[in-house]
């Protein structure tokens, strides 16, 4: 076993380097070395030359040995309970094996001393237990202190990460909006609509009604974190119509939303980009349909599903628009969007969240 990457932190880095975990070992060295001996050796730890150095080198050795140890028992204990709710569990549990090894080393401490005759010192529990008591004050404030400040590292850590999502997010709404104000979807739209005019008069007026309100809600989305299940259903079959009149039979777009998640919410433009997903990474034609289909699934989860129909020539090969809801999901949810491919069809899971139990 290498014990060069456990030694070096404290033999070598703490005569280079401060922190306050080595700084603190290094401050109770000299009190363990001088009040050690003098407790076991009394004056005659200053007064005779071989006591002395038999002393110190003995008491720095086991010093030494107890902070290696202790060592391994604190990063055990961090990567154990690494959660910031897990602090309290983490630092008990540092506490309690901590204990355990220095009422060892106070045996040893004193064990080691009674085999040298220069000391004059006789193994006795009565020895022993004083070593314990200041043993573990010193446990106290080393495993209260590091889990402390360990907790406020993660807690420090977890602020900036979801500084960081939120302002994804936000690049993501404005991607979104922009994205769908295109000149494209414009343009697709208006042609769409010429060639209702003189077809269809009345589809053509359900045509400006469906894109008035899809830009309505999208100026609006913006605006909010989440939206309920049925207000993104109702506004999502209201975009599915505008694709259904472009595509025609081409595509085929189905909704099923048990009624026991209405009230459920989730990130505006969930529904959409998926959809969209499907439609960028997908071809179609009327031999040759895109399916899509929208579920809930019975564990409360938004589903979306479509047949694998790949592009032979793709420009991009990332789904952005899924890498940016997951890290909307992220900043919301403790759960995650879950995408997979099952057989012929691409799934794509997103949880639905219950306000009322959060």
């Amino acid at each position: 076993m290498n014990l060069l990457p456990l030694i070096r932190p404290y033999l070598i880095q703490p005569l280079t380097y401060s922190t306050i975990e080595r700084r603190y070992y290094l401050l109770g060295l000299p009190v363990f070395v001088l009040l050690g001996n003098y407790y076991l050796l009394g004056l005659r730890y200053i007064q005779e030359g071989a006591a002395f150095a038999i002393g110190t080198v003995l008491s720095v050795l086991i010093y030494w040995s107890l902070i290696l140890t202790l060592r391994v028992v604190v990063l055990g204990a961090l990567r154990r309970f690494s959660q910031v709710r897990q602090a309290m569990l983490r630092t008990l549990t540092m506490l309690c094996v901590a204990a355990g090894v220095t009422t060892g080393f106070a045996v040893l401490y004193v064990w080691c001393y009674s085999l040298i005759p220069v000391l004059g010192i006789s193994f006795s529990w009565g020895i022993v237990q004083p070593i314990w008591i200041v043993s573990y004050i010193f446990d106290v404030f080393l495993c209260t202190g590091i889990s402390v400040y360990y907790t406020y590292s993660q807690w420090e850590t977890h602020q900036f990460e979801n500084d960081r999502l939120k302002r994804i997010a936000l690049q993501h709404q404005f991607e979104a909006l922009k994205g769908d104000l295109n000149p494209h979807f414009l343009f697709n739209s208006l042609n769409s609509l010429s060639a209702l005019i003189g077809e269809d008069t009345a589809q053509a007026e359900r045509f400006v009604d469906d894109l008035a309100r899809v830009y309505r809600y999208l100026l609006q989305a913006g605006k909010h974190e989440l939206v309920s299940l049925q207000v993104e259903l109702d506004y999502t079959r209201v975009y599915a119509n505008l694709l259904k009149t472009r595509y025609g039979d081409s595509l085929a777009i189905s909704f099923q939303v048990a009624d026991d998640y209405r009230d459920h919410h989730l990130p505006p433009l969930t529904m959409q980009t998926l959809i969209d997903n499907a439609i960028k990474h997908n071809i179609m034609s009327v031999s040759n349909p895109l399916v899509i289909g929208v579920t809930t699934t019975p564990d409360g989860s938004l589903q979306a599903r479509n047949i694998v129909q790949r592009k032979t020539n793709r420009v991009e090969t990332t789904r952005a628009g899924l890498a940016n809801l997951t890290a909307r999901y992220r900043i919301i949810s403790d759960e995650k969007l879950l995408i997979r491919q099952e057989g012929d069809w691409f799934v794509v899971t997103a949880p639905l969240i219950n306000l009322n139990k959060v």
